[in-house]
């Protein structure tokens, strides 16, 4: 799949049809149906995934989607590169949840469900506040100071215990008897009300791609002295852009203070920043369905590692290298590639090499895994003659043979590997060219 034959994925997409118009949008499953997908697989997911880690899993995702989206309003749609995002998600789960803590049957009787906009709420007036100063630039000068407001922010958690709780964050009941539809005890009450947010949030997002400011925001991301010149004030609006972003991303703290009934420093920390810039870039940035993909499989990544191995982090690290630099187009952005392939039903002529592909990445991927999980068990174990489990065996990490064997894995592996990638290309390469052949 070489750069000179495909540049990118809407170009080598257009160019594969011929200019012919594409059909998806007429009908009404055409406009609608992956929506309607979309809501009944939200419906039927904790009905089929029915213990408490799996529906505890899908809350989660439902929450880092709405997050991720907020994201890419920022960086996909608008150009605008922050270290700080988790600042407006934190700050509207602390909203949120001195908001849980007033509510109650006899006083404060706020419907549980709209708990979730006292966050987006909140948030969106310290976007306002810190909107205001960063928007004033762009760039490199925009991403340092979201950097410096995180880290401003992410400091008075400690010097304000009595508004962030200190180390221990400040806890809260979501049983409030408040709730207009569920008590939201079981886990899977709170799921679906993360579900219906989601789904809002989402739409909300996706329709205002489609509105006059989201074409603008794009405008000023591409070219802001065409943008200026047409009469658009490029810091009005990134600064609208910027608001519109803390307010979902609000609403993604609100839902995470009733999900985890705690708000922590954490939530605004450099490292949920951080997260969030690793679910967007891996999705596909600029693609909206991306932030959503992205989303999905860093979460399940994330809770499924971190139970794994205590080096989670560090494969997380390697998958955001490699994303950026062999596909920074995203997990969108390839499949959007494959879209001319499939109209053409050629797609059949890649699956043996993709398996290839697959099967001799694995080889090489259990290499060095297992070289990784045998180092850092080698520096971190008071007694390194324990062996340890590695696989469903035990290992010895003094022994010289699984140092050789991971070793002899992961060159063999990636030896085949690099074959297999020659293959896809060539592969990739009679694909196109027969479907440019029937195009002419």
């Amino acid at each position: 799949m070489s750069d000179r034959t495909l540049p990118t994925g809407k170009t080598s997409a257009a160019a594969l049809r011929g200019g012919a118009r594409s059909d998806r949008g007429g009908g009404f499953l055409g406009r609608y149906g992956l929506w309607i997908f979309a809501i009944i697989v939200l419906i039927v997911a904790p009905q089929i995934m029915t213990t408490g880690f799996s529906r505890s899993l899908l809350s989660q995702i439902g929450i880092s989607i709405i997050f991720a989206l907020s994201y890419n309003m920022l960086l996909g749609q608008g150009g605008m590169l922050s270290f700080g995002h988790a600042v407006f998600y934190g700050l509207g789960g602390f909203v949120a949840i001195h908001v849980l803590n007033a509510i109650s049957p006899e006083g404060f009787a706020l419907p549980l469900e709209l708990l979730p906009l006292a966050g987006g709420f909140g948030a969106m007036i310290f976007g306002a506040i810190f909107g205001w100063i960063s928007t004033a630039r762009a760039g490199t000068t925009f991403a340092m100071i979201s950097l410096g407001i995180g880290e401003l922010v992410y400091a008075g958690t400690s010097m304000f215990p009595e508004l962030f709780g200190g180390e221990s964050g400040i806890s809260g009941n979501r049983v409030t008897h408040t709730g207009l539809f569920f008590n939201y005890g079981p886990q899977i009450d709170v799921y679906y009300l993360i579900a219906g947010w989601c789904l809002i949030c989402t739409i909300a997002m996706y329709l205002l791609t489609r509105t006059p400011l989201g074409r603008m925001a794009n405008a000023v991301r591409d070219n802001e002295e065409r943008a200026r010149f047409v009469g658009y004030d490029p810091r009005m609006v990134r600064f609208v852009q910027y608001t519109l972003a803390s307010f979902f991303a609000g609403v993604a703290g609100g839902l995470t203070a009733v999900n985890y009934e705690i708000v922590t420093a954490e939530n605004v920390s450099a490292v949920t920043s951080g997260s969030v810039l690793l679910m967007t870039f891996i999705g596909g940035v600029g693609n909206f369905a991306g932030p959503i993909l992205g989303a999905i499989l860093v979460t399940i990544l994330q809770l499924s590692l971190s139970s794994i191995t205590e080096t989670w982090q560090l494969y997380f690290g390697v998958l955001f290298i490699v994303m950026v630099m062999f596909a920074p187009m995203g997990l969108a952005g390839i499949i959007a590639l494959h879209e001319p392939i499939w109209q053409a039903r050629r797609l059949n002529r890649l699956i043996v090499p993709y398996a290839i592909g697959l099967a001799t990445f694995l080889l090489m991927g259990l290499g060095l895994v297992a070289l990784i999980e045998m180092n850092y068990y080698m520096s971190t174990t008071y007694d390194a003659s324990i062996p340890m489990e590695l696989y469903g065996q035990e290992v010895s990490v003094q022994a010289v043979m699984p140092w050789l064997l991971a070793i002899a894995v992961t060159v063999v592996g990636g030896f085949l590997f690099r074959l297999a990638i020659r293959r896809i290309r060539h592969s990739w390469d009679g694909v196109i060219h027969d479907i440019k052949q029937e195009a002419a």
